[in-house]
């Protein structure tokens, strides 16, 4: 009993994790596991508990989005991972197998022709009206060529392509783990803008009820009906007892294939009055079942833990083991993805750990038999020797290099440099600065004011020309006439955004060599500065490195009288957080940018100490709204942060 009430509550928190706040906090082998143990203690001891997630559907809808009942109730399916229980379950009926996406589950309802509603499966009973968001998805068709009721079943999905292109745009600690979080986050938003501009798509699945649609008996007439009216389906198959094993593993081959993420098949009877003969229990429907392919498991040791640091500084965790074969394939590492992974899996060199391929594609570490726990988190950058931090991301703990000169960082380092609020070189962009970094023409920022001596291998290079090549130097030239504190900001210290450079400029009265030696009570006096801010200018100019180069790049440019800039810092004290998709704005960092030029700071977390938290859905029920109201701090939208500028 008190191992069934452990695993309850570690099921149902993953649950909650997985549908309601878009996170995972374990891999579906571990969850199956899990939940296999559970069944098989109930069946025991003969007791469930009131809680378990075997008689439980999903969880409580906790939005701001309306509330609907669901006209029938949505249940999950049984499943198993025997090919020949697929064919038990068959016997003589002819059967329907298909993909099962890894999405988010919709139900949409059609009158007189046009899309009338949209709702999310919720908690199977009660579900989330997203009509707003549907109406805008890729490929749903806001009209039908069929005027009587129909309500269809289909999956939310997002293509790894597109996952991989959003998350792109998204701050390191904003990235999402994998399509279907990002699906359900999108989906669920109040503003059906963000969905609009991440390709949400819909797969049918099930035509739940209809009028004077084909009149016959089988569901994949039906399913080619829907198709028929515009609806994309998922990819299934007729199958029978005798087909069915070989027909799955058609499936598995093509999985490597698939534009969506899938977690497995689902198998139904094609007979739709066998199915309403069948009914259901209190949790599954007696016409369907889901089927997940057996994880292909090895086992072996670990060897190493690579800590690969990336451009924007995280240094992500590298499991490297002893070489083993997984479906078809010989693999011996595995993204361990962050710091918080390595910890709940207590790893150590020399651990027996069992790996898998996550969809059968992506290698992960699936367990720690040995749990020895004597991995060493670096101190040590292993790139460039800087001192590490642990920072909060989305998915837990991270590890991040805090030297902005880093090697690994020399990319985002440059373009920073030369961004706009910046010393504004413009044209320079980061596909530039990367072809120019692995070239050799630059490895620092200080390097751009020697690009005249690669003047013929510039101009050799595909994309570039004399025409390029002038245009490139007479934007580095007038970069050369600057103000002091866009060059402070373009150094890219820590926390340190434009309107602190100014405030910083102001306080040493525009001498660099007195911020240089600036000592930490000086520096905390300065308004909204803080221990913070004034530890992270004091560690910048301690580093020779830092200053040598700082005083070469200031050996090219000329500053300007006084550096006076007379706009007026209308947020001086003001201290903002911003969260979710902008509009007015670029990206949020354009958004950073206006904050910081009219004198206000942007933090990443809500505090006592925030002054405005700027977010367009103000009803989101996310932890910074959240956090928001519970400090009194007021929520506004980009257009009233825009207002309050002209005012």
């Amino acid at each position: 009993m008190r191992r069934m009430r452990e695993l309850t509550k570690l099921l149902n928190e993953a649950s909650k994790s997985y549908y309601q706040n878009d996170t995972s906090v374990m891999s579906d082998m571990e969850y199956d596991k899990l939940y296999d143990e559970l069944v098989l203690l109930e069946k025991e001891t003969g007791t469930v508990l009131s809680d378990s997630p075997t008689v439980k559907v999903g969880y409580e809808v906790l939005s701001d989005l309306k509330k609907v009942r669901h006209e029938s109730k949505m249940l999950s399916l049984d499943k198993t991972k025997d090919t020949a229980k697929l064919k038990d379950f068959l016997g003589e009926n002819k059967g329907i197998l298909s993909w099962k996406l890894d999405g988010l589950t919709i139900v949409l309802k059609y009158r007189g022709g046009e899309l009338s509603q949209a709702l999310t499966r919720g908690n199977g009973e009660v579900g989330e009206d997203i009509t707003h968001n549907a109406k805008v998805f890729k490929n749903i068709p806001l009209k039908i060529n069929y005027t009587g009721e129909l309500v269809i079943r289909g999956e939310a999905v997002i293509s790894f392509k597109d996952f991989e292109k959003i998350n792109e745009t998204l701050s390191e600690n904003e990235k999402y783990k994998n399509p279907r979080n990002l699906c359900s986050g999108t989906v669920r938003q109040l503003n059906s803008e963000v969905a609009a501009k991440r390709n949400v798509c819909f797969e049918a699945f099930s035509l739940v009820s209809s009028v004077d649609t084909p009149d016959n008996d089988s569901k994949y007439d039906k399913m080619k009906w829907l198709s028929s009216l515009g609806f994309d389906t998922v990819e299934s198959k007729i199958v029978t007892a005798d087909d069915i094993e070989e027909m799955v593993d058609k499936f598995r081959d093509e999985i490597n294939g698939n534009k969506f993420a899938s977690d497995g098949l689902v198998l139904t009877y094609d007979s739709i009055s066998l199915s309403d003969e069948l009914g259901s229990t209190a949790k599954f429907p007696r016409d369907s079942m889901a089927f997940k392919w057996k994880d292909e498991t090895a086992e072996t040791i670990l060897t190493d833990i690579i800590w690969n640091t990336s451009r924007t500084g995280l240094i992500n965790p590298i499991a490297v083991f002893e070489p083993v074969e997984l479906e078809g394939t010989t693999v011996n590492k595995a993204s361990l993805h962050n710091l918080s992974i390595v910890e709940n899996l207590e790893l150590g060199i020399g651990d027996k750990i069992t790996v898998y391929k996550a969809n059968m594609i992506i290698p992960q570490v699936a367990e720690n038999i040995t749990r020895s726990g004597k991995f060493h988190v670096p101190e040590k950058c292993a790139v460039c020797g800087g001192e590490t931090e642990i920072v909060k991301m989305r998915d837990g703990k991270a590890l991040k290099c805090t030297n902005p000169n880093c090697e690994a960082q020399a990319v985002l380092e440059i373009v920073h440099y030369s961004s706009r609020d910046a010393l504004n070189i413009e044209g320079l962009s980061e596909a530039t600065v990367e072809k120019f970094v692995q070239e050799g023409f630059i490895k620092n920022y200080t390097d751009l004011y020697r690009l005249e001596n690669f003047k013929d291998d510039i101009i050799e290079l595909d994309g570039f020309g004399e025409k390029s090549y002038t245009k490139l130097i007479n934007a580095v030239e007038r970069s050369k006439n600057a103000n002091l504190e866009n060059f402070i900001y373009g150094l890219g210290i820590n926390n340190v955004g434009l309107s602190n450079a100014k405030l910083l400029c102001k306080k040493f009265d525009y001498d660099f060599d007195q911020i240089i030696n600036a000592d930490i009570d000086s520096l905390v006096e300065i308004s909204g500065f803080g221990e913070v801010i004034a530890h992270c200018v004091k560690k910048y100019f301690e580093n020779e490195e830092n200053v040598s180069l700082a005083k070469n790049a200031l050996s090219f440019i000329i500053l300007n009288e006084g550096s006076k800039d007379d706009t007026k810092l209308i947020f001086e004290g003001k201290t903002f957080v911003v969260t979710g998709d902008v509009f007015k704005y670029k990206n949020r960092k354009e958004l950073q940018k206006e904050i910081e030029g009219f004198g206000g700071k942007v933090s990443s977390s809500v505090s006592k100490k925030t002054s405005y938290l700027i977010n367009n859905d103000i009803f989101s029920e996310s932890s910074k709204n959240k956090k928001a109201k519970e400090f009194g701090v007021k929520i506004i939208t980009e257009d009233e942060f825009i207002e309050m500028i002209k005012k």
